[in-house]
């Protein structure tokens, strides 16, 4: 199964990550700043995560990617 991979330097905080994951298992940390001063998203619960690529998918900048 493949683990998602969400690059937190990059990532501007627009929840379309949020909204697409069908599991409800992506939210903005609250309690991190990234160095473009946004909250980064972060998973909450990874065994839950059924790596169906949703997050990845509407990333529009691309920080989110699946690996193997």
């Amino acid at each position: 199964m493949s683990k998602v991979m969400i690059n937190e330097n990059l990532c501007k905080g627009c929840e379309m990550c949020v909204i697409s994951c069908p599991k409800k298992i992506i939210e903005l940390n609250k309690g991190k700043i990234n160095s473009k001063g946004y909250h980064p998203a972060h998973i909450t619960d990874e065994e839950k995560c059924i790596s169906c690529g949703s997050c990845a998918i509407m990333c529009p900048d691309v920080v989110i990617t699946m690996e193997e």
